[in-house]
C-alpha cells in the first residue's frame, strides 16, 4: 500500500463567485492527521509562487473529498453540497483512514462560509 500520493487540493475562497485555485501536492503522506494536513497546505500556500495574495491568507479549516480516482465526478463546478457525512475529514483521524488513495482530489474552505452557502446556494456567476 503506498503511503506516499499526488493529491490536488482545491482551494476555495467563495462559494458564491466560484472562486477557487486547485494545488496540486506530490509525496504526500497519507498516514499524517488531517489537521495536521490542513496545517502543512495553509502554510504551503502562504508562501507559494504564483497564487494570488487573498488564497495566501484565506481562513482554510475544512477538507471534504471532492473526487477519487477513477470515479464519477459532481457536475457542480466548485463541489458538491451533497454527503458531508461521509465526504468532509474529521480531526482526529489520518488521510488513509477517511479514505484518500493517490489522485484523490480534495476541496479546502471555510466552513462557516460552505454553510452559509449550502442554506442559500446562489452564485454570482450566473
Amino acid at each position: 500500500m503506498c503511503s506516499e500520493v499526488v493529491l490536488t487540493v482545491r482551494l476555495i475562497r467563495s462559494f458564491e463567485h466560484r472562486n477557487f485555485k486547485p494545488v496540486v501536492f506530490r509525496g504526500v503522506n497519507l498516514d499524517q492527521k488531517v489537521e495536521d494536513f490542513i496545517s502543512f497546505v495553509k502554510q504551503d500556500v502562504s508562501t507559494r509562487a504564483g497564487l494570488p495574495p487573498p488564497f495566501k491568507k484565506f481562513n482554510y479549516d475544512t477538507l471534504k473529498i471532492i473526487h477519487q480516482a477513477h470515479g464519477a465526478k459532481t457536475n457542480e463546478l466548485v463541489m458538491s453540497l451533497e454527503d458531508d457525512e461521509k465526504l468532509i475529514l474529521h480531526s482526529g483521524l489520518d488521510l488513509r483512514s477517511c479514505g484518500i488513495a493517490n489522485e484523490t482530489e480534495l476541496a479546502l474552505f471555510n466552513m462557516a462560509d460552505y454553510e452559509k452557502y449550502k442554506a442559500n446556494p446562489q452564485s454570482m456567476c450566473q
